[in-house]
């Protein structure tokens, strides 16, 4: 019976996909086998010695001590993908409440309710809420995962012209993008084309604050900045300033701060950018799946610490060892399977920055003698075996 801990309410679609017969399911699980969250911040919470894999159901991990997670060998997994329909939606309406001065129009008419001549102040009045239309206009997508190519091929159906700026693009993701989409050589060639900048990037340290005070400068005149990724991608002071001093036309963001509020080009959403019911059935399902993949087959898709690893399993015996990424360390372990006679029917070795992860099937019973003889290898992290 395998155990998860949920931090989070998940959706019910995504949970009722664990078996009954083989999953205890609950938020209040001691020592589970694995962790399944949404929003709830694990940094700074002691985090079971049982716990072999947390997903997290959702795009982004920056709530989850992911490095820490390495050094012990769990895996964690995020949903890439899940909710990239909601936030493209998101965004793509962000550009037209920033451009047309939407919601001053909906404040002003609602202000007007008691007046009697209504219609005749509308008319009198509209000239204050005039702005442009997106169509003809330059879009600067920076990130072109799952989300940044749906809001890159849908800009292009709407007649904007696109420039995207991802030097880690995936195959997958090249494949899916529109060819009319114009590829920047880099972040400052973009932000000088474009009338609107939309950014769908992980944070990290490499991404914090990536538009500051010396990028606005670089920036059109009265360009927009949409933000449905992470706050600290953006630095508050920076773009207040930008914008009261008339560089920029306006900033959407997902992430609102009083500092933000007080400027009147700020439009803050409440953090909606995969407030769905759609995307959260997707996050839950793809998580769920992950999870079970894992803990009952060893693979590791969608894993934002690990490599991807999938072996189709042949063998009733499956050894499972994460190491770091260190000379000899597949032949140690296969050194230790020979000693006592275990043949290897088939394997796979993949790493990942520092880390390692090897699937090992084999016809025999690994014996428990050897499994310690492998944990005390220097630069193994974990070991687990599988038996089917």
């Amino acid at each position: 019976m395998y155990r998860i801990q949920t931090l989070n309410k998940i959706s019910p679609i995504g949970l009722d996909l664990f078996p009954k017969d083989k999953y205890e399911v609950a938020g209040d699980i001691k020592n589970p086998d694995a962790v399944l969250v949404r929003s709830a911040d694990m940094n700074g919470i002691e985090i079971p010695s049982s716990v072999q894999a947390i997903a997290r159901a959702g795009a982004g991990y920056n709530n989850i001590p992911v490095k820490p997670c390495s050094e012990r060998g769990i895996v964690v997994f995020n949903t890439p993908g899940a909710n990239a329909n909601a936030v493209k939606e998101l965004t793509l309406a962000a550009m037209l409440l920033s451009s047309r001065n939407i919601i001053g129009g909906i404040n002003w008419v609602s202000s007007a309710a008691d007046k009697s001549d209504v219609a005749e102040l509308i008319e009198k009045e509209k000239s204050k809420f005039t702005g442009p239309e997106i169509k003809g206009k330059t879009l600067g997508v920076v990130g072109l995962g799952a989300i940044g190519v749906m809001v890159a091929n849908d800009a292009i159906a709407l007649g904007m012209n696109v420039v995207g700026f991802d030097p880690y693009i995936s195959v997958d993701a090249a494949w899916n993008l529109s060819r009319e989409v114009i590829r920047a050589e880099s972040l400052d060639s973009l932000l000088s084309k474009s009338d609107y900048v939309t950014l769908h990037i992980p944070q990290s340290d490499a991404t914090k604050g990536i538009l500051d005070g010396d990028k606005f400068r670089i920036m059109k005149q009265d360009a927009r900045v949409i933000n449905f990724s992470r706050n600290a991608l953006v630095k508050d002071k920076d773009i207040i300033e930008a914008l009261e001093a008339g560089k920029l036309g306006a900033y959407v963001t997902d992430f609102p701060s009083q500092a933000l509020l007080a400027c009147k080009k700020v439009i803050g959403i409440p953090h909606l950018g995969a407030s769905t019911p759609e995307a959260e059935d997707n996050c839950a399902v793809m998580a769920v799946m992950q999870l079970m993949d894992y803990l009952e087959c060893g693979e590791v898709r969608n894993s934002v610490n690990f490599p991807r690893c999938k072996l189709e399993q042949r063998y009733p015996y499956r050894l499972l060892v994460v190491n770091r990424n260190i000379p000899n360390m597949v032949g140690q372990i296969t050194t230790s399977l020979a000693g006592a006679n275990v043949n290897i029917q088939d394997l796979i070795n993949h790493h990942r920055d520092d880390y390692g992860f090897n699937i090992i099937d084999t016809e025999q019973k690994i014996p428990d003698s050897v499994l310690d003889q492998i944990r005390k290898v220097e630069g193994i992290i974990r070991v687990r075996v599988i038996e089917n």
